[in-house]
């Protein structure tokens, strides 16, 4: 049987996530998302997504989709943001906990972005977000650069599907 891994693209619907020039988060989200799904698809992995449409759900029900689903990981996709234009930059992965295979998959993630030229900016422990806290299998959230950053938006669309690539490097070679 096939490891199962459900994707989630941060926010949906209504809920933009952060915007930048007309760039939306969700949106950016969504696409990395069904990359991601089919580099892991390819590898073998079993792929399930908490949503494939402009939709939203809350961070408790995404979790809640990955707990009914049986999923055996899940990796929550998102843009990160700060309060002035270009003020920071980077790849950054969130952990409930930073340990076992949701730590060593986070480091993975992050070293596989930084080949790409994203700024490495570490791995945290966030108790606080209800995708990590709600989920009962190891879980972690991808802040795949920042939306308000002219370079790392250059890198996510020029490398977008080596970003898919190397997510999907990171987790076959973490947790296969």
């Amino acid at each position: 049987m096939a490891t199962k891994i459900m994707i989630d693209a941060g926010h949906g619907g209504y809920d933009n996530g952060a915007v930048h020039n007309g760039r939306t988060e969700k949106a950016d989200n969504l696409n990395l998302a069904l990359a991601l799904g089919d580099a892991l698809a390819e590898r073998g992995f079993d792929v399930e997504y908490t949503r494939t449409t402009d939709v939203y759900d809350s961070p408790t029900r995404k979790a809640q989709i990955a707990n009914e689903a049986g999923a055996d990981y899940l990796i929550s996709l998102h843009r990160n943001s700060s309060p002035t234009p270009n003020q920071y930059g980077g790849v950054q992965t969130l952990v409930y906990t930073d340990s076992g295979v949701q730590g060593e998959l986070a480091r993975a993630v992050n070293s596989e972005l930084e080949k790409l030229g994203f700024r490495n900016i570490n791995v945290d422990e966030r108790k606080d977000l209800a995708v990590l806290r709600r989920s009962r299998m190891p879980a972690i959230l991808i802040e795949t650069g920042f939306i308000n950053n002219d370079y790392d938006n250059y890198l996510f669309d020029y490398n977008f599907e080596k970003i898919a690539e190397g997510i999907a490097n990171a987790v076959d070679n973490t947790i296969d």
